[in-house]
């Protein structure tokens, strides 16, 4: 790992976001609540939390950090068959929070899959990626 020791510990924030892509019948069935595995977006917001919190155990060379907050939220757009997973991580520590959030996102999206493979098999997790990162020697957003 690196060493990140000598760093002041700052307060840190990130976000990202994860799409994932389906036809607009299943993702239809989504908001309906009517997967075969039952709720979706409430067990995939709970899989992208606790991945959150899991990151370093995930990711061989991240620091463990404490987590002061993670939210992830979802939105779905029928007529186009689009679930949008958006992660919010936050800590006060000497290194930044970017891993935990996408790592969220992309657990909550790998959940969609699971969840609705059994009505289509062609979903595809289209993006992750860091939407905006603050805290420590310099701040980042996606243009």
């Amino acid at each position: 790992m690196v060493d990140v020791g000598d760093k002041l510990a700052t307060l840190r924030r990130a976000s990202a976001r994860a799409l994932v892509r389906m036809a607009p019948d299943t993702a239809a069935r989504v908001v309906a609540g009517d997967a075969p595995k039952g709720d979706v977006i409430s067990t995939a917001r709970i899989a992208g939390i606790q991945a959150a919190k899991r990151t370093a155990e995930l990711i061989p060379l991240c620091h463990p950090l404490p987590l002061s907050f993670v939210d992830v939220s979802i939105a779905i757009d029928t007529g186009d068959g689009v679930v949008t997973i958006e992660a919010e991580t936050r800590t006060t520590a000497q290194t930044g929070v970017e891993m935990e959030a996408m790592t969220a996102c992309a657990v909550a999206a790998l959940t969609v899959y699971d969840m609705v493979k059994g009505i289509e098999r062609g979903v595809e997790i289209a993006e992750v990626a860091l939407l905006e990162k603050t805290g420590g020697k310099q701040d980042w957003r996606r243009p």
